[in-house]
């Protein structure tokens, strides 16, 4: 057995092309989940159980059954029902790229959720206090306090989260879609060296998985930036100096 060196440096722009297609999948998905995971969160830390058994329906659901019926269900269930075929989500509803960035975000919203609702109610509760005793309204809160808060505590998490997103991305190939995973098939089914293209496949999805730990660690940083603060007061307030 010889190894095709060749066919990998033949098709790796064809791989890049699917790589980029995963990109755009794992990224558009998951800022439209962060989105639909803000108010989730924040009507599971409600005080009324009739507000929080809307999201914990979502999230059972979501959670509770595999991503790949979720995108059958999203992609061959709804060309089964006259209605949806005679609106106008028909035209978004019979594409597969769209099918699958709906399904992989109405997924992750159900994770970033309950990620998001453990970090709000982890928060300390004097911070709250005493965003509350400055007269802060409830939005100002929860734009200057509790989701800053709440995403520095969740980005380790989080991370995690989006690389699980990245490398579920691969099924988008079972609806027609050239992901990576979708052209490295493509290719094989072609040149017959799964073993080369599989491999330079995963090379590229760890490149990938690389750069996204890089990022979120700098987010985690940034959110985080108030830990890294030194402890000792400078000389010129200190008042033995």
């Amino acid at each position: 057995m010889s190894w095709e060196w060749d066919v990998i440096l033949e098709h790796y722009p064809r791989l890049l092309q699917g790589a980029w297609l995963t990109l755009e999948l794992v990224l558009f998905s998951g800022f439209v989940g962060l989105m639909l995971a803000i108010p989730l969160a924040l009507m599971r830390v409600s005080d009324r159980p009739w507000i929080q058994a809307i999201p914990f329906a979502y999230i059972f659901f979501f959670r509770g059954t595999p991503l790949l019926i979720q995108i059958f269900l999203i992609y061959y269930g709804a060309s089964q029902f006259s209605i949806i075929k005679e609106s106008a989500l028909w035209p978004i509803l019979r594409e597969p790229y769209w099918c699958a960035i709906i399904t992989f975000a109405l997924h992750t919203a159900a994770y970033i959720a309950e990620l998001l609702r453990g970090a709000i109610q982890s928060i300390p509760k004097g911070e709250i206090e005493a965003a509350r005793a400055l007269g802060m309204s409830y939005p100002l809160m929860l734009r200057r306090i509790i989701l800053p808060r709440a995403f520095g505590i969740m980005m380790p998490s989080y991370g995690n989260e989006v690389i699980l997103m990245l490398k579920g991305s691969a099924l988008a190939s079972t609806i027609t879609l050239l992901d990576l995973t979708g052209m490295a098939r493509t290719i094989i089914a072609r040149t017959y060296t799964p073993l080369e293209i599989f491999l330079a496949a995963g090379v590229i999805y760890l490149i990938i998985s690389a750069l996204l730990i890089l990022l979120f660690r700098i987010l985690e940083k940034r959110f985080n930036r108030h830990q890294h603060w030194p402890n000792e007061r400078p000389k010129d307030l200190d008042p033995q100096h």
